[in-house]
């Protein structure tokens, strides 16, 4: 069976798979379509916290970035997976116990302001869409190569299929949905690099592969690969860091409280019956996100390594890496450099006219490079193809590149379902239902959801087309955004029983805003690629690029938390106190069951 029609068939299979567990496990009631009856056993949810959780970011582009930025890609590792842990332990409990099923929700009540409410749904909002805007990236690639479409197409395509299960499904639906996407994704992760590690280090646990050696030599894998990427002129991969050391901790910072502040992971806490099942849930998860992270770092070596020895036969041969017969022909390129040229995520210029590929790092270029007579890097690779391109690269079975498109379109999928019904409850039931539209009943909640869910489809498809960067760098601008509007709110709404409502507000919107207005001097205003003269003209007037401390954009969110904190305690100081009932609340959503509350009561 060819490659194509083999994608097709698993493709087409996980899709059915997908639509019809929604249509089984429908909503019926608002509850079910928000937090799935609050009926999913502990163990289930934490297999679709874990799918919800790795999105296209965690799948398709995370060990591309690590590839491409070695060492320094590992803060994407430390970042997320701490994140989680500081939600599981700081956040999750809490709020489950406090039972607000949204985060608006619990702004609006713990600071007694519907205003504030509303102010935590412009905070979702921003942080939602934008991860949207890198779920439908990873769509759009993962479509452009295994279905041979456009990559607009891709992203239409994917916004209907989240459209029939998300809409139909809503949570109850989305959770179980997940379950097998999870399964999806982690099988379709794992079996390649099984395979892979097996062929270049003889291990097949590629956590351990990661650090054997290299097969036909006295290297390491890491040793070898270090020699290589030197050798042709690119820093070394096990050193390397982002920027600054300043920039990977703010950054690592970023995406960890920025994970703790994510609303759509926040909601998986209350599909559980109790508070004891929201901490074993988050457990579970753990373990089951832990086994593609601690894999990512193998899949990223190694993809890189590959990527080099197939376009160079000296790196595996160890023979002379600019000899003229290293580089390989063009016109005998092997086949998944020509699958991948289609979609425009692989480029090839030859530079010297000798019909050679020369793939090296041409701004330092190697003495033999020189020698060489090589002119120029030819091959222009796009991070975000590594993982789905990696079994290609490696030559393994057709079946196994099927699944890694599956898993790869599961990682995106489930994700953006999850985002969107966090957008869906912000807007029917936050906005309308809580605020607008007090008096609707059960069956008009329900359906403005949908709505609200199908409108917010659109509109991400629409962004999904013009992303502001590849899918792990745009997720990260939706951490920041969350990190610097969201956390700071939660936690001194748990941990400061005297913050009060304008304090929180303020800290809000002055940790969104500084942090928007960075992001957009970089990017552009609201993403848009037009306004970027204008946007370079005032950056320029700061001082250019990263010019806040030689921090990136997409590692600003920690430093908006900041200003958020600062902000909202200042102004707490100077309006009036947090009244003294709300005070008592937080106190008891603090206090263990059974153990004795402030006020001499129980908790409860």
């Amino acid at each position: 069976m060819s490659l194509q029609t083999m994608t097709y068939l698993v493709v087409g299979v996980t899709f059915a798979l997908y639509i019809g567990i929604a249509i089984w496990a429908r909503a019926g009631s608002t509850s079910e379509f928000y937090v799935a009856g609050g009926s999913v056993p502990p163990v289930l949810n934490g297999m679709a916290t874990g799918a919800d959780w790795m999105s296209a970011a965690s799948f398709i582009s995370m060990a591309g970035l690590i590839a491409n930025m070695g060492y320094g890609g590992g803060l994407f590792l430390m970042g997320w997976t701490g994140g989680y842990v500081l939600l599981a332990m700081l956040l999750a409990p809490y709020l489950r116990k406090f039972g607000k099923f949204t985060v608006p929700q619990f702004i609006g009540d713990r600071y007694y302001s519907k205003a504030a409410s509303c102010v935590a749904v412009l905070c979702l909002l921003a942080a939602s869409l934008t991860y949207i805007i890198g779920q439908m990236t990873g769509v759009g690639v993962a479509f452009s190569r295994f279905l041979g479409v456009s990559n607009s197409t891709g992203v239409f395509i994917g916004m209907g299929i989240v459209f029939m299960y998300a809409v139909f499904g809503g949570m109850k639906g989305i959770t179980y949905t997940q379950v097998a996407q999870y399964c999806v994704l982690i099988l379709a992760y794992t079996i390649p690099a099984i395979f892979i590690s097996m062929t270049l280090t003889g291990n097949p646990i590629p956590q351990l592969g990661l650090g054997g050696g290299f097969v036909g030599t006295d290297m390491s894998l890491l040793g070898k690969l270090d020699q290589v990427v030197m050798d042709l002129g690119f820093p070394q991969y096990t050193t390397m860091t982002r920027i600054s050391t300043l920039n990977m901790f703010v950054y690592t910072m970023s995406l960890m409280i920025g994970t703790a502040g994510l609303p759509h992971v926040i909601m998986r806490f209350f599909t559980v019956p109790k508070v004891k099942d929201a901490r074993a849930s988050a457990g579970w998860a753990l373990v089951f996100i832990a086994i593609l992270y601690t894999t990512a770092p193998a899949v990223a070596a190694m993809a890189r390594l590959n990527l080099h020895a197939s376009v160079n036969t000296a790196v595996k041969s160890g023979g002379d890496l600019f000899a003229v017969e290293s580089s390989i022909k063009y016109d005998e390129r092997p086949a998944w450099m020509k699958r991948w040229e289609v979609t425009g995520l692989l480029k090839f210029a030859d530079k010297n006219g000798d019909g050679r590929i020369q793939y090296y790092n041409d701004k330092n270029p190697p003495a033999g490079a020189v020698a060489a007579g090589w002119q120029g890097s030819e091959l222009v690779v796009n991070r975000d193809i590594m993982v789905l391109a990696n079994p290609e690269i490696a030559q393994l079975p057709n079946w196994v590149i099927a699944l890694v498109a599956a898993g790869g379109l599961a990682a995106a999928l489930s994700t953006a379902a999850g985002l969107l019904l966090a957008i869906s409850s912000a807007i029917s039931h936050d906005l309308f239902k809580n605020i607008f539209m007090p008096d609707l009943t059960e069956k008009q909640e329900l359906m403005t959801g949908k709505i609200a869910m199908a409108c917010s489809i659109v509109v991400a498809g629409y962004l999904g087309l013009n992303p502001p960067d590849f899918a792990a760098g745009t997720v990260a601008i939706a951490f920041g955004l969350a990190a610097s509007s969201i956390f700071p709110a939660l936690m001194m709404g748990i941990f400061n029983k005297k913050m009060n409502k304008e304090g929180a507000m303020a800290g809000m919107l002055a940790g969104l805003g500084i942090t928007m207005a960075y992001v957009f001097l970089h990017k552009g205003l609201f993403f848009i690629k037009g306004t970027m003269p204008m946007m370079n003209g005032i950056l320029e007037a700061f001082g250019g690029n990263n010019f806040f401390l030689g921090i990136e954009p997409n590692a600003f969110g920690a430093i908006g938390a900041v200003f958020n904190f600062i902000v909202a305690y200042v102004v707490s100081k100077i309006t009036p106190e947090c009244p003294e009932h709300i005070q008592h609340m937080v106190e008891n959503v603090r206090t263990p069951r059974g153990a004795k509350a402030v006020d001499g009561s129980h908790a409860h």
